[in-house]
């Protein structure tokens, strides 16, 4: 396979080509790479690049410089597969360093067009791109670098080229697990001890250590790309137990009513018990507490958990059963911080949920599982009833959780509802790795 570079600096890859993998897959006739500078199909003296049309600063490189090297190329090494690098690309990961492998393979000639200054003539892309390619939401000075992660990549992944397949396919991000730590000599250093597992010969113990070890790192700090996966039954039990746990609360008291939003108690209704026990249940939640101070209200929670928990509901409908067997009913927040305190060992953190973004220093997003979870606590989210949790109770709580939003104007989702999109956004597998 040849690999075309058209480059403004081919002088930045001359060392690193010639270095490790690149080098070596070089040598063993796998692949020829060849950088070029544009400024080798332009006079001596003449510009790559001028001023971009309209407001604004910045040089562009001209499209006609881009395609006499283009066509040079070509003549030379015939019709390529042309990858462009820009942060509007697609972002780079590892499903798509796997895609690309098996594109390199079908061609006998890649291209790598990386461009500088304020970019290239966008027509350019219109024209040659096959694929434009991001390596993350941030601008760097030029598309070398992209160019040259990218050749790492996937020169790696090609067969030869990495002595051991073995590494290849158990290494971070091929598949739902990143890797393992691993340790070498001395056995004690700077005060730390490489495990005893690990030297105890043990092979089978090694092995589940070092599972144990790439799902706990995964969840805590890479939990996005582990839901993006395509998981296995036996891969979600090994999950499961290294999510800290999670616990739901529906507010009845100590809610805003009405227009004025004065504090007041809401009515319990039987569908956001059904319907929020039943996503409790499905996103993992240990259990789900009812809030109501009203001993009527009370009542009737009790008298709907005792079908479905000890009466004829078992046998009616078991799904269900399962479900709302983890309600609890209880008078105020404060019992239900106690139960999960006595249950866990330690007090919740409390995550409060609102329909409002009230821009507090504590609010958090849906993709920040690594900051909530590093407490160590087990986690109870608050949902409101009525016009929502009053002030007093959001004080209280550690974090706020950003609002649910869409792109309209309308924001008004009953409680049940926000209650499953926020266990999903949260704790939800979202498979895009096909």
């Amino acid at each position: 396979m040849k690999i075309s570079i058209l480059t403004v600096f081919s002088e930045l890859y001359d060392s690193f080509l010639r270095t490790s993998l690149v080098g070596r897959a070089q040598e063993k006739g796998l692949v020829s790479i060849e950088a070029t500078s544009f400024f080798s199909y332009v006079a001596p003296k003449k510009r790559i690049d001028a001023p971009a049309f309209g407001h604004g600063s910045g040089m562009v490189i001209r499209p006609e410089v881009i395609e006499a090297a283009v066509d040079d190329k070509e003549k030379r090494h015939g019709p390529a597969y042309k990858i462009f690098f820009s942060p509007q690309g697609k972002k780079l990961d590892q499903a798509l360093l796997r895609d690309l492998v098996i594109t390199f393979q079908q061609h006998n000639h890649v291209m790598l067009i990386p461009a500088r200054y304020e970019g290239m003539d966008a027509r350019v892309e219109q024209i040659y791109a096959d694929q434009v390619i991001s390596i993350g939401d941030f601008v760097l000075m030029g598309g070398d670098i992209p160019a040259m992660v990218l050749l790492e990549g996937l020169l790696r992944l090609m067969p030869g080229v990495v002595g051991k397949q073995e590494s290849i396919e158990q290494e971070s991000f091929s598949g739902p697990f990143v890797d393992y730590p691993v340790f070498t000599e001395p056995v004690t250093w700077q005060g730390l001890e490489v495990p005893e597992v690990i030297r105890s010969g043990n092979h089978a113990a090694m092995k589940t250590w070092r599972m144990q070890q790439a799902v706990n790192n995964t969840v805590l700090h890479h939990f996005d790309w582990l839901r993006s996966e395509r998981l296995t039954a036996e891969q979600k039990k090994l999950v499961e137990p290294h999510i800290p746990h999670h616990y739901v609360v529906l507010q009845h008291g100590d809610v805003l009513i009405g227009q004025d939003r004065v504090l007041g108690t809401t009515s319990v209704t039987s569908i956001d018990i059904h319907d929020i026990a039943r996503a409790s249940k499905t996103y993992g939640v240990k259990n789900f507490f009812v809030v109501t101070p009203l001993i009527d209200q009370k009542k009737i929670v009790q008298t709907l958990l005792d079908f479905w928990q000890t009466g004829v509901g078992i046998d009616y409908n078991r799904h269900r059963h399962d479900a709302v067997n983890m309600v609890k009913i209880q008078d105020n927040l404060d019992e239900v911080i106690a139960i999960i305190g006595q249950k866990e060992g330690v007090r919740p953190l409390l995550i409060a949920t609102s329909a409002q973004n009230y821009g507090l220093d504590k609010t958090i997003t849906f993709y920040d599982q690594e900051k909530v979870w590093a407490h160590k606590r087990p986690i109870l989210f608050i949902f409101g009833t009525g016009q929502g949790l009053s002030e007093d109770l959001m004080a209280r709580c550690d974090y706020v959780l950003m609002p649910l939003q869409g792109f309209s104007s309308f924001n008004h989702l009953s409680v049940r509802s926000a209650a499953a999109i926020v266990l999903n956004q949260w704790m939800g597998i979202a498979t895009k790795n096909r």
